[in-house]
């Protein structure tokens, strides 16, 4: 049954959320001092989103112009967004960690005829480039510097010159945003590039608009929510998000300030929250590590209602009845340990949502056990982030749930999953080529991920086509699977790299958690010491070398870890090892510690 979507674009269904509730709460900011969420009504967001729109329209920006946007998660980054698609516009999304060259790259290939830039640091990446279509950078922090090659405005005086031209013309926007519909280019965003030059990805208002409302069918937003929203904008999840509280009218507070994130959980309690595996691993690593530090009776009592907490999910994913007795025990457990893990995020979550990457099953089971259930859910930039996800209620661990809205899905002969819908991508900008290749004959989105769909429309990740690796034996393996094991077993860990692509047996690399590994070193010898010297310790190498042993007990022998080597430091987005999504770039991360592997493999040829 066809999804009904009642929008003609993202701007429409922005202006009929402030027309039906002009004074409920929209999207909050931190206050300066860190004491609490500072509110805008959606009124006063579609008063300052009008501004921008009229501002831009006077720079020129016309029907799917493209704008980019170079900063990092924050309000202003959510008003000029709907600013620039309110003035017909289509947003270009730039990660602030992007290099200078990249940078360049997206806004001439785009053809960005305007620059949001956080701040003049931001705006200095476009130096010394020919860029013939930007006519002007607008700061969102910072002075405009007169000498600038390119003009230079910051984004209090575009929403003046917008605020003037509405004076004289107070229906401007509402008649652009008559003439914007379904089929016009709402945002161009580019790929995380973890295998090669990011490409551009056209998606449409009618996709957005669709991801809005299916987001309410699927009962993971509702009005009375309160959304703490940390993800990069610059990404597909978050835009999704944006529209999914647009079309709902659910308060959203902004702050992608992702070091702040645990201490503000507590002071803005939000009911939702999504974020990548990342996040949630390093909430068990310090759950599972605290106990452990506290060693006796504390450790006993938390492992005992882990324990419980299992039994009692294992019985519920199987469909089988929980008896009393182990309720009893579960509803203790809560009240002596689960609470507390709860209380970490705020204490007042209904809904969490794993996206962008693979949630280990036993990490999901573990949050479950909480009262904490992780709807994990699937997508893509090329299909607009929400494709499958579970429902709250109706989780199934280890797939990412059910499709949303009327989004068609289908299994190719190798196992590909295929994606044909409203939401899914117009094409790569300017590679007509790679757009054609990318989809069958009838229309289906090739994702390049592999999966299974079982009875009821539940989908099974198995892993990336392109990830999967065949050993010089001739053995394939996928490396995410491993590694999510490995992170579930050892909660000292940061990230995990299996390396096995023509070699004749596993390796892997390993990078320790900074807070969990302090927590280790205390009360030893390392004690004190600093991050660079505890996890190159032998002590480190061998309690690592423990976990790969719990972890090899599980796998077959061809997966099996042979060499694991602990990394002197936590991969980076400035290194290029990792996306600002926190994917792996597997091919960045072999290269910066070729050295490393290749001593993993001297003087080995036996196979396995």
């Amino acid at each position: 049954m066809a999804l009904d979507v009642p929008y003609r674009s993202i701007p429409d269904m922005f202006l009929k959320r402030v027309a039906a509730t002009p004074d409920r709460p929209a999207f909050a900011h931190p206050a300066p001092d860190d004491s609490g969420p500072v509110w805008l009504t959606w009124e006063q967001v579609g008063h300052r989103a009008k501004a921008v729109a009229a501002g831009l329209h006077g720079l020129g920006v016309g029907l799917e112009d493209r704008v980019a946007i170079l900063a990092n998660t924050r309000l202003d980054w959510v008003i000029a967004d709907f600013g620039i698609m309110c003035a017909g516009g289509a947003t270009t999304t730039i990660y602030p960690t992007t290099e200078p060259e990249d940078t360049c790259y997206i806004v001439a290939d785009s053809g960005s005829r305007v620059l949001f830039a956080e701040n003049p640091t931001q705006a200095a990446k476009l130096a010394g480039t020919e860029l013939p279509a930007l006519t002007h950078v607008v700061l969102f922090d910072g002075a405009a510097d007169p000498a600038a090659a390119i003009p230079q405005l910051t984004l209090a005086d575009l929403e003046e010159r917008g605020a003037r031209a509405l004076a004289a013309e107070p229906g401007l926007i509402d008649g652009i945003v008559e003439g914007l519909g379904p089929d016009h280019l709402a945002t161009l965003i580019y790929t995380s590039g973890t295998t090669g030059r990011p490409k551009g990805v056209e998606l449409l208002h009618g996709g957005w608009c669709w991801e809005g409302v299916a987001q309410e069918q699927v009962e993971l937003l509702q009005p009375d929510d309160l959304q703490y929203l940390w993800l990069p904008l610059s990404h597909s999840f978050g835009k999704t998000l944006l529209c999914g509280a647009t079309h709902v009218g659910m308060p959203t507070y902004v702050d992608g300030r992702v070091d702040k994130l645990v201490d503000m959980l507590s002071v803005v309690r939000p009911t939702l929250m999504c974020g990548a595996p990342r996040v949630f691993e390093k909430v068990y690593n310090k759950s599972v590590t605290t106990a452990r530090d506290a060693g006796g009776v504390k450790a006993k009592i938390f492992a005992w209602a882990v324990r419980v907490g299992k039994e009692k999910i294992a019985l519920e994913q199987a469909g089988k009845p929980v008896p009393g007795g182990l309720r009893l025990r579960h509803r203790l457990a809560e009240k002596l340990v689960f609470s507390k893990i709860q209380d970490r995020l705020g204490g007042r979550i209904r809904v969490l949502v794993s996206g962008s990457a693979p949630l280990s099953p036993d990490i999901a089971t573990f949050f479950a056990a909480a009262n904490l259930p992780i709807s994990e859910g699937y997508g893509l930039t090329e299909s607009s982030a929400g494709n499958f996800v579970n429902r709250p209620g109706r989780l199934r661990i280890g797939t990412v749930g059910q499709a949303m809205g009327d989004l068609e899905c289908r299994i190719d002969t190798d196992g590909e999953i295929l994606l044909r819908g409203r939401p899914v991508m117009r094409g790569y900008h300017n590679l007509p080529e790679e757009t054609a290749a990318a989809f069958t004959e009838d229309g289906f989105f090739r994702t390049g991920d592999i999966g299974k769909l079982d009875a009821n429309g539940y989908l099974k990740i198995t892993d990336r086509k392109k990830d999967l690796v065949k050993t010089s034996g001739g053995k394939y393996i996928a490396p995410s699977f491993i590694e999510g094991m490995f992170k579930a077993i050892c909660p000292y860990t940061s990230q995990a790299i299996v390396i096995s692509q023509a070699r004749n047996f596993c390796t892997m690399l390993v990078t320790l958690d900074p807070d969990a590994i302090k927590g280790w070193a205390a009360g030893g010898p390392l004690e004190g010491r600093d991050y660079t010297q505890i996890v190159t310790s032998p002590q480190a190498q061998e309690m690592v070398e423990g976990y790969v042993a719990e972890l090899n007990s599980k796998l077959n022998r061809w997966e099996t870890v042979k060499k694991v080597t602990v990394l002197p430091r936590d991969l980076t987005i400035e290194d290029g090892e990792i996306t600002p999504s926190l994917k792996i770039k597997r091919r960045a991360v072999e290269a910066n510690f070729a050295t490393e592997i290749d001593k993993m493999y001297e003087g080995s040829l036996a196979e396995i």
